[in-house]
């Protein structure tokens, strides 16, 4: 879990940018994930599917180390979810926003890879990060493995991801840049994220293969949330 900060030498390098950015932003233009919505569920409607929680975790998580534990995981027959903050996660393959200099808790390892044996890029794959297996709650005991589709919801924006790295026993609320960037939350692993107001919610018994197909992860994301969906209306009588 990313630690919510920015560092001196960060901030200085901020200051002597300038005489850099015009070449940096057209890099950067070229480089970064591109920004876009996807889909066509909205996402008012997977907020009312998941308003009311059934907890299938026996305890709560934390978002950061220093904060109460009060998320739980809850759930329905089709998925799971919760709702907390989203760290950066920069973990995988290094990349020119992703290394140990841009990231002093970089680690050049994700619990899964990619079909060629690599690790997962966090700059350019939309992965969530779910808890280690522990007595509050085990992910596999619930349909959730690597490359499972999650649809993230963060304010009026859904963005489809693969479950892609494991995080923290007891710490929950992490997604990959590329999420982030997708979401126009800010990516950055210094001061980067969001401290609330996150939905994720991971659809059980679902897995895309080869994981590093993003395209292949919206196209059933986008599927399974329309289900979720019609399901729920079809159960409230008012719907």
């Amino acid at each position: 879990m990313r630690v919510q900060s920015l560092t001196l030498a960060a901030a200085s390098a901020a200051l002597l940018a300038p005489t850099a950015a015009p070449a940096m932003e057209l890099a950067t233009a070229r480089t970064e994930p591109v920004v876009r919505r996807e889909g066509t569920v909205p996402a008012a409607d997977l907020l009312a599917r998941v308003r009311d929680c059934t907890p299938v975790s026996r305890g709560r998580y934390r978002t950061d180390e220093d904060r109460p534990a009060t998320i739980p995981v809850c759930g329905t027959e089709e998925a799971v979810f919760w709702t907390a903050d989203m760290d950066i996660d920069c973990d995988g393959r290094p990349g020119r926003h992703c290394n140990s200099r841009t990231d002093p808790l970089f680690s050049d390892a994700t619990a899964y890879e990619q079909s060629d044996g690599r690790y997962l890029s966090a700059e350019n794959l939309p992965y969530i990060v779910v808890p280690t297996p522990s007595p509050i709650w085990d992910y596999r005991a619930h349909g959730v493995h690597g490359g499972a589709v999650a649809a993230v919801v963060y304010e009026d924006r859904v963005q489809y991801a693969v479950v892609g790295d494991v995080g923290p026993s007891g710490i929950i609320g992490e997604a990959s840049y590329a999420t982030a960037k997708a979401l126009g939350i800010r990516p950055d692993p210094h001061g980067g994220g969001t401290p609330s107001g996150v939905t994720y919610i991971v659809f059980k018994d679902s897995r895309v293969n080869p994981i590093e197909d993003h395209e292949a992860a919206v196209a059933l994301g986008e599927r399974l949330a329309r289900e979720f969906v019609q399901r729920g209306s079809a159960a409230d009588p008012k719907g």
